[in-house]
């Protein structure tokens, strides 16, 4: 999944895992939460990407898919994402970019109780204008929402 906060990324993914239910749902928000009590504290990045390569590990063990829920606005980070998943055996690997126009964003992050600070989300909306994912990070499709 890519996709701002409040773009509705999280909402699709859990749509996903409800109507293929043999997918694992690998979401960084809940990772933050088992680790440090709640999805909002950010923690070290460390912590949070070895649970998720652990969680990448157990879905592969069990021969199941996965859907990895997190923004992934960077390249660099996809890149990462999508190399270490390869390497663990997932393939063919696909993107789910929910691409709903910053002000939608901006407007359900006031109506959220988590919210993110504005500055953060245009950040993220600046990385993903300036290099928007493409099947270049190397991904077997890109489907854009």
């Amino acid at each position: 999944m890519i996709g701002l906060p409040g773009s509705g990324k999280s909402f699709f993914a859990t749509q996903l895992q409800i109507n293929h239910p043999q997918y694992q749902l690998i979401s960084t928000d809940t990772i933050r939460a088992q680790l440090f009590g709640d999805e909002g504290i950010q923690g070290p990045w460390l912590r949070v990407w070895s649970q998720v390569q652990y969680q990448f590990k157990q879905a592969v063990g069990e021969g199941t898919d996965a859907i990895y829920d997190a923004t992934n606005t960077q390249r660099r980070q996809r890149k990462e994402v999508i190399t270490v998943a390869r390497e663990i055996g997932f393939d063919p690997i696909f993107a789910v970019w929910v691409n709903t126009p910053l002000e939608i964003c901006l407007q359900r992050n006031q109506n959220r109780l988590r919210q993110v600070p504005e500055e953060i989300i245009l950040k993220m909306h600046r990385q993903l204008t300036d290099v928007p994912p493409s099947l270049s990070e190397p991904l077997d499709s890109l489907i854009v929402l």
